[in-house]
């Protein structure tokens, strides 16, 4: 079925012979999947939901190659539902109407419920993804959104509600190499009827330069077998076909060089920019901005991770960088590309230069690990409102100091649960504004110690154990 149809597809479709080796090797049961165990390993809880047949709507989030939609294939296969699929790039909201009426007709029919698969669904605008949340909400349909970019950016709130995110993680070396030994060695979709001998060492090469994308191993290795069969023949070599490291290392750069305007190595440039900013090195970060850029790279999506990067590696040093990476962020969208590249080169340059905290991000990781941590404290009662007269019987609002009426508008009271009372997560660096704001907590504090007869507590009071630095693209990577 071509993206869009009406009709039903097949789950797992044979490939024509002449179809791509990524498209032959497509697994059609959870036995050849490859990859994702925390989520697929027998037992666990989504793979047990497909196999009951209890699954409700998902959303698949992860990078290109990691099996997004085989996993929807062989959902369809398993629970034997109908099955459409929609491609965002393609379907309109005519077709995505015409398959929520069929789907609602058929459950009145007593007929099954319907997967609807659909592939990028970020790149539907709002009113087509409002579109799904009738028959979402009435069951008639599953529906198993895929996406490359962060769902809670792109997914409508109400639809991201309704659904499950499961996040697909970029498959490793050894998972790649698994899938190609199975390619070389399966006789009926693979290469095993060919006279073909691979190379340990070219072997190895492909599956790291796969950099996780089971798609791009597959095609690698399909074009250095090709090169290799046309080799022997040449050579009127009536042996078997040797692939070898240099004949994998010119796939690798003629694949380099095709998709080279789509981005190379997306990840490794967006951490490349992420560091070169974070060790305050300007040109650095505007190389690797502008790679990102003329490669085709979506300038909203490098307009997140400045934001992003703002808070979490900036924050109170310079609070003004917050107001900048966002102003680049309105610029893009307003006067769009390729005249926004510079209002993304003004932020970038601006926030590597800017000095640098992440206390921000270790106030908020250490609140969390406590929250996390501890069982919900109760709100102590000084700091409840107290509108009803009942609630003023409760003690609600009972030794609450209003801060204004205080000198130094400062109160010598509380305002964390008992059980974390004196604890400190957010600890100023002596970086830009944050040295002006630390001598400010660290004159409160005197003051509230003094106000209640105690010696204050140092900034040594710390949580049990810092947080290490966070990986490059919290969010997003």
């Amino acid at each position: 079925m071509t993206p869009g149809s009406l009709f039903d597809e097949p789950p797992t479709p044979a490939a024509l012979p002449t179809a791509p080796l990524a498209d032959r090797m497509r697994p059609t049961n959870f036995d050849e999947l490859v990859g994702q165990d925390d989520l697929l390993g027998r037992g666990r809880p989504l793979r047990q939901a497909i196999e009951r047949d209890t699954l409700q709507s998902i959303i698949l989030w992860g990078p290109p190659g990691t099996g997004k939609t085989t996993l929807a294939r062989v959902i369809a296969a398993v629970t034997k539902l109908r099955f459409v699929a929609f491609s965002a790039v393609l379907a309109g909201i005519k077709e995505i109407r015409a398959v929520m009426a069929a789907a609602e007709e058929g459950r009145r029919r007593g007929d099954r419920r319907t997967i609807l698969f659909v592939d990028e669904i970020h790149r539907f605008n709002k009113a087509q993804q409002d579109a799904f949340l009738p028959r979402v909400e009435a069951g008639d349909i599953v529906l198993i959104g895929a996406t490359t970019e962060n769902p809670s950016f792109e997914v409508n709130a109400a639809l991201l509600s309704r659904s499950q995110v499961y996040v697909l993680r970029a498959l490793t070396v050894p998972d790649i190499t698994t899938i190609l030994t199975r390619a070389l060695a399966d006789e009926t979709r693979g290469l095993g009827g060919q006279d073909l001998q691979v190379d340990a060492a070219a072997l190895a090469a492909i599956a790291r330069h796969a950099n996780g994308d089971a798609r791009v191993g597959l095609n690698l290795l399909e074009l250095g077998a090709a090169a290799a069969l046309v080799r022997a023949a040449e050579a009127s070599d009536t042996g078997t076909a040797r692939l070898d490291l240099e004949l994998a290392s010119d796939a690798m750069q003629r694949r380099a060089l095709v998709y080279d305007k789509d981005g190379e190595e997306h990840f490794n440039v967006i951490s490349a920019l992420h560091k070169s900013m974070r060790n305050s090195d300007p040109d650095a970060a505007v190389y690797w901005l502008a790679r990102m850029v003329e490669a085709g790279e979506d300038p909203l999506y490098i307009a997140r991770r400045l934001v992003r990067f703002a808070s979490e590696d900036v924050g109170n040093a310079d609070p003004q960088v917050l107001t900048v990476a966002m102003a680049a962020k309105e610029a893009v969208h307003f006067i769009g590309m390729p005249e926004g590249n510079t209002a993304l080169a003004q932020a970038t340059v601006y926030l590597a230069s800017a000095p640098k905290s992440n206390a921000i991000y270790t106030a908020y990781t250490r609140a969390a690990a406590d929250a996390h941590r501890d069982l919900a404290e109760p709100v102590p009662l000084h700091l409840r409102n107290a509108p009803t007269r009942l609630m003023k019987q409760l003690d609600y609002g009972k030794g609450y100091h209003y801060a204004h009426d205080e000198p130094d508008a400062v109160a010598a009271m509380d305002c964390l649960p008992p059980a974390l009372q004196e604890r400190q997560y957010y600890l100023p660096t002596t970086r830009g504004f944050e040295k002006e704001l630390g001598r400010r907590l660290s004159a409160w504090r005197r003051v509230k110690a003094a106000r209640r007869g105690s010696a204050p507590e140092s900034a040594s009071n710390e949580p049990d154990a810092a947080p290490t630095d966070p990986p490059d693209g919290t969010l997003e990577d």
